[in-house]
């Protein structure tokens, strides 16, 4: 599971843009094609001056800093330096890793969305594996005796709904109430090139958004550390100790294709781009894309026959989706592999055409929100995160009447986040 992203679906060649703005290049997912935005693991240890780094791929920074001290690792498969894990490379130059904590879908991500994953021994380097997702989403003080410092190395997407801020915020909070300082070895984010969507409304707290900011936050996980603590927003308003890695030679619209997938469903560079939008789909009677190899790019029902040419069919997949609405039904609907994602940086907005359009080409208008038709269905209003979206929808009210909703919260938003920002 720590391989490169261009490895993940050998069956096929999937070819898309993510081009910078007013670019053509076209990127594909194939080891022999170069990759204009890709780091090159092979100048990791001779960089570029100009060249992005990670905040764990400067080790010259913190190793140092880590000498005689007891490290726990907050990490997934998405903590690597070069081709290594974070934890492999660290051990490797004589830090003592202690302990190692794993979110959703583990340390080594061989667990599906939402399934629990338990404590184990890592067979590769024999540390103690907690898992942080479920019950046990926050580090008991037990958890933290034995060591003196937690590295939090895990790359993020972007999105309020994306779980591993909130893994954050709870260690965070854990470190804060047992005096544990947090190392954050800081990542680009894909989607930080814009701010857009409701604030979550509290009565909407859920493990799928915890704090008020906007469906797309326009954040680093250490820009989004700073924020926890300095607006009071971790338990008992308590400040937790935290040193970061900044990304080197990076800004906000740098874009940056992942080197391994962020999560078994994010599995190309488009799917990661259309997330903020497509996972709103999560909260309709609608497939999009699980049970396939291109989770968050189609978007589909069987209901939609007539109304759309396109169609594929779910299937049952170990790791990625075991049990996907409309399973090995037909579903017809919208493919968006190959939509032009550079939009996203010319609009800086999710699209929120296609659930308007999908809405109302739906035969069963009253099934579409409705959550308790399948499990795999979330209350949309988790999902964006206020009350009135499902009623704007249904009444026909367009993006810009939407979007006029979502004022003043959002601005004031991005004037607060202003005081965050480690990167232009």
């Amino acid at each position: 599971m720590t391989s490169s992203i261009i490895h993940i679906l050998s069956t096929a060649l999937l070819t898309l843009s993510l081009q910078a703005c007013g670019s053509s290049t076209k990127i594909a997912f194939n080891p022999a094609v170069p990759n204009p935005y890709k780091v090159k693991a092979e100048n990791f240890d001779k960089p570029k001056a100009d060249e992005l780094r990670t905040g764990a791929e400067q080790t010259e920074l913190y190793v140092p800093y880590l000498k005689g001290k007891r490290v726990g690792m907050v990490v997934n498969p998405t903590s690597v330096i070069g081709k290594e894990t974070t934890v492999d490379s660290l051990l490797k130059l004589g830090v003592n890793v202690v302990k190692i904590f794993g979110p959703e879908h583990g340390f080594r991500g061989n667990a599906s969305a939402g399934m629990h994953v338990d404590d184990d021994i890592d067979k590769k380097t024999g540390i103690k594996a907690v898992s942080l997702y479920g019950s046990h989403s926050t580090p008991t003080k037990e958890d933290l005796a034995d060591i003196d410092i937690m590295i939090f190395d895990i790359q993020d997407v972007g999105v309020r709904f994306y779980t591993y801020i909130n893994t954050l915020q709870h260690v965070m909070e854990a470190c804060a109430a047992n005096k544990k300082e947090v190392l954050i070895l800081d990542r680009p984010n894909p989607n930080g090139f814009y701010i857009d969507g409701p604030i979550l409304d509290p009565q909407f707290k859920s493990g799928i958004g915890l704090k008020p900011i906007p469906a797309v936050h326009g954040l680093t996980v250490g820009e989004y550390a700073q924020m926890l603590n300095g607006e009071g927003w971790l338990d008992n308003k308590l400040k937790c100790k935290i040193k970061i890695i900044k990304v080197a030679n990076y800004t906000h619209d740098t874009p940056y294709e992942l080197p391994v997938k962020p999560s078994p469903n994010l599995n190309t560079a488009q799917s990661i781009l259309l997330y903020p939008t497509t996972c709103l789909f999560e909260g309709t009677y609608l497939n999009h894309g699980r049970g396939t190899l291109f989770p968050f790019t189609i978007i589909g029902s069987p209901s939609l026959k007539g109304k759309y040419s396109f169609s594929f069919t779910p299937k049952s997949i170990k790791g990625m989706s075991e049990t996907p609405i409309f399973m090995n039904q037909v579903c017809y609907g919208l493919d968006l592999r190959d939509y032009d994602a550079n939009i996203f940086r010319k609009t800086k907005q999710i699209n929120l055409e296609w659930i308007i359009a999908l809405y109302k080409a739906s035969p069963n208008k009253a099934d579409f929100f409705n959550s308790k038709l399948s499990n795999q269905m979330l209350p949309i209003e988790r999902l964006i995160g206020v009350a009135d979206f499902r009623q704007q929808i249904i009444a026909g009210k367009s993006e810009a009447e939407i979007r006029a909703s979502w004022e003043p919260g959002l601005s004031k938003y991005k004037t607060m986040r202003e005081k965050y920002l480690l990167y232009p």
